[in-house]
């Protein structure tokens, strides 16, 4: 079962289908052991977390796809990955799409905004023209080599154009090839519906912390007719509150005790890690460890 097709099946057995954002392989196994069936790989957060750059067009295809090797090394969850514009002309997206799919990816969103993108809840987004933005999809259909790899094509025109521009758009998409849409910075649940009233693919919301679209529940979502809800950076920006606070205190205390009850244990890192299962294998090929306690780490 390639990863295109278990996105499918996930899509499949859960409507809708919570994707979950993981900026790294470790995060990935984190979301797994919740229970989520699909992980996200946001541009944004390659560009925040890996190189301490806002969300501007400033990492290339090469950084995303390492980014996404590593996840899809962790886990076989299936991962859908932000190709942002699709770093390029149609070679460009096409290789991008066979890139990601030799790295055991499931899926890929385009977006319409030209090539010096913006964050897709900021003001300032440029769109390219429909017949643009339907050569990127083509490209990329005409890529991929296992024909499960989702193709997802994201709109921004929304804050432009509307939404009687956005649905002709997104179904300018559909008609170039697109498995599904990504419907960037709606504000209101009147939105969704009109939108998913006349697409005959799933359509999927941006669940994004403090942006244009209110923090629905998932029920209303689905009364929505959404099909895929994603949550491309809620557990990086809990992360990074919790770094926040944590560099603060041991700045100012001068120790971690008052953060202990906070931190995760050692052997809770271990159980998600099997670390002790690597320890036994060390042991059955070169002998008894001598360091058989795993708090003797550091």
């Amino acid at each position: 079962m390639s990863p295109g097709w278990r996105l499918k099946a996930a899509l499949a057995a859960e409507c809708p289908l919570q994707i979950v954002g993981t900026i790294n392989a470790y995060c990935a196994l984190l979301a797994r052991e919740a229970g989520f069936r699909a992980l996200y790989l946001s541009g944004a957060g390659v560009s925040n977390a890996a190189f301490g750059l806002p969300d501007l067009a400033l990492t290339t295809m090469t950084d995303v796809v390492e980014e996404a090797r590593r996840i899809t090394q962790a886990t076989d969850s299936p991962l859908l990955v932000d190709g942002d514009t699709g770093f390029g002309g149609a070679f460009n997206i096409g290789r991008c799409v066979r890139e990601l799919i030799r790295s055991g990816v499931a899926g890929l969103h385009l977006e319409d905004q030209v090539a010096a993108k913006r964050c897709g809840h900021r003001p300032g987004k440029k769109l390219v023209t429909v017949g643009e933005m339907q050569d990127r999809v083509k490209a990329a259909v005409d890529a991929r080599t296992d024909p499960d790899f989702m193709i997802m094509a994201r709109t921004d025109a929304f804050a432009s154009e509307g939404l009687t521009g956005m649905i002709e758009r997104a179904s300018a998409y559909v008609e170039a090839g697109a498995d599904a849409i990504f419907a960037e910075a709606l504000p209101a649940l009147t939105d969704y519906r009109a939108l998913t009233g006349v697409m005959q693919v799933p359509v999927l919301a941006n669940a994004t912390e403090f942006g244009r679209t209110p923090l629905f529940e998932l029920e209303e979502f689905r009364s929505a007719g959404i099909r895929m809800v994603l949550y491309p950076l809620t557990a990086f920006r809990a992360m990074s509150q919790a770094a926040v606070e944590t560099y603060e205190t041991l700045r100012a205390q001068g120790s971690q005790k008052t953060l202990i009850g906070r931190l995760q244990t050692r052997e809770a890192l271990y159980a998600v890690l099997s670390y002790l299962d690597y320890e036994r294998k060390l042991d059955e090929l070169y002998g008894p460890s001598h360091m058989t306690n795993p708090e003797e780490m550091n």
